[in-house]
């Protein structure tokens, strides 16, 4: 082996790992809680709580043009009606971006998405389904992302 062709594949060698330790540091700003809460006989509302890092911010399901919406996916259940659609509770935001040429809608610090489920029999069981996100800072903006959830409901 030439001793160009050894340099080049020493650098090979040396920029794999740290290619793999940048990619590991992609940040993960948002963390969720899911929950059920019963408000009537067999009904409950089913909280999507997201708790974002300090100056980023995650867009609504009504975003504007060009960011990913934030979006639910409920695994169907023959236990269970989905009451409406997804609700937002948060202090929604909203602003010229000159970047999507849009007026986004986005929630920072927080938000509860919350979907009305009524329990056709009083068995306990499960809903399931997934959230799909996108969220960006002042920089940069992450590649959307699908977080599964379960959420267990009981029936007494």
């Amino acid at each position: 082996m030439t001793r160009q062709c050894m340099r080049h594949f020493l650098f090979f060698l040396l920029a794999l790992p740290m290619a793999t330790i940048s990619n590991a540091q992609i940040s993960n700003p948002v963390k969720w809680n899911f929950s059920a809460v019963k408000v009537a006989d067999k009904t409950f509302e089913i909280h999507a709580t997201a708790a974002l890092e300090p100056k980023w911010h995650i867009y609504s399901q009504n975003a504007g043009e060009g960011p990913e919406p934030t979006s639910f996916q409920f695994v169907k259940n023959p236990l269970l009606k989905l009451e409406g659609k997804v609700k937002e509770a948060g202090e929604l935001l909203e602003t010229y971006d000159p970047n999507f040429n849009s007026k986004l809608r986005f929630y920072a610090n927080s938000v509860d998405f919350v979907q009305v489920v009524k329990m056709k029999s009083s068995a306990s069981t499960v809903l399931k389904g997934t959230v799909t996100y996108m969220v960006c800072d002042d920089k940069k903006c992450l590649p959307p992302k699908d977080v599964p959830f379960s959420v267990k409901i009981s029936g007494k």
